[in-house]
């Protein structure tokens, strides 16, 4: 049987506990939650903070990427002058952003709202599963989506024009269609294939977006309204329109956003080049190409600053066509 510890070593042993329970922290207390989320804010100041403070400083400058920090030289305006006045390209690729935001972006609100509506009303507990059919195109690879819709647009081969040959055999609806094969690369019909895409793409995103908001609206009032006698679209125009500003007011924000930087579908599409006369470049592709075709940052970075007054300007005014009675 072993014998028991001696006094002596039994001292010792409460010593050193009670030296352990007063060594001092790696860190003092009150430091701790600063430590634990400095992760987050080091790493969007490498790569968020400092890549927009550098643009910034960037686009007053003109700079040799070879070079080094020291090839930046000091033009000030000189980069937002060139990129308003004398970039000629830049205003094409902004009208072409313009125009492909309008064609694709309202009818997608339009579609969004009545079906949203519908789906509410007329799938019971199956309308998130329908919704979720809507919403899979949004979360489909771009580049997937492109290739698809590039093989589906051929000229030759293409389902498109497929549909439309066999419509023209349809007597009432044989006017309505092109009486050839539509050449979608052309000039005239980019812009059109890339809204389709852009349509197609986002509508299930937004049909989401006032799918949740429409049920967040009460019941009691709705069905108060069918018992005085409101119809289904008396009850949409005049109850759901009205309470899902705030939602249309974000969606829209979305929308004018991601339109205005649209890049990668009229990308892949006209193969990076903007297609024949640049029918189908964007601003960002705009961007993309001076900067790293033609190696001007500078410009570059002026032309994403004008992109993001434009953005916040047309934000502004959905602000108040929208947002002021939300």
């Amino acid at each position: 049987m072993p014998a028991p510890p001696s006094s002596a070593a039994c001292a010792g042993i409460e010593m050193t506990a009670a030296n352990n329970s007063r060594r001092k922290p790696l860190i003092p207390a009150r430091w701790a939650p600063y430590v634990f989320i400095s992760p987050f804010f080091i790493l969007f100041g490498a790569f968020g903070l400092f890549p927009l403070l550098f643009s910034i400083v960037l686009s007053f400058h003109q700079w040799d990427p070879v070079a080094g920090v020291a090839g930046m030289h000091w033009v000030g305006l000189d980069n937002f002058v060139y990129a308003l006045t004398r970039d000629d390209w830049l205003r094409k690729a902004m009208f072409n952003t313009l125009w492909i935001a309008l064609v694709s972006g309202i009818p997608q609100h339009l579609v969004a709202l009545p079906l949203a509506w519908f789906l509410h009303r007329g799938f019971g507990r199956a309308r998130n599963a329908v919704t979720g059919a809507y919403f899979l195109p949004f979360i489909t690879s771009t580049v997937a989506i492109s290739l698809v819709f590039s093989s589906l647009f051929s000229k030759d081969f293409g389902l498109v024009n497929a549909a439309f040959a066999s419509l023209r055999e349809v007597p009432v609806l044989g006017w309505l269609v092109p009486g050839r094969s539509i050449d979608w690369s052309q000039p005239g019909y980019t812009k059109w294939m890339i809204s389709a895409v852009v349509f197609w793409r986002y509508v299930g995103w937004n049909t989401m977006l006032y799918m949740s908001a429409i049920q967040t609206i009460p019941v009691d009032l709705l069905e108060a309204a069918q018992i005085d006698g409101a119809s289904a679209r008396q009850r949409f125009l005049h109850i759901v329109l009205p309470l899902l500003k705030p939602m249309m007011f974000f969606a829209v924000t979305l929308s004018i956003i991601g339109n205005l930087q649209l890049f990668e579908e009229p990308f892949i599409l006209t193969g990076g080049t903007g297609g024949i006369d640049q029918a189908g470049k964007t601003a960002a592709m705009h961007m993309y190409a001076v900067a790293f075709m033609d190696g001007d940052f500078g410009t570059a970075s002026a032309i994403a600053w004008l992109l993001f007054m434009l953005i916040a300007g047309s934000t502004w005014i959905n602000k108040r066509l929208l947002g002021a009675r939300a």
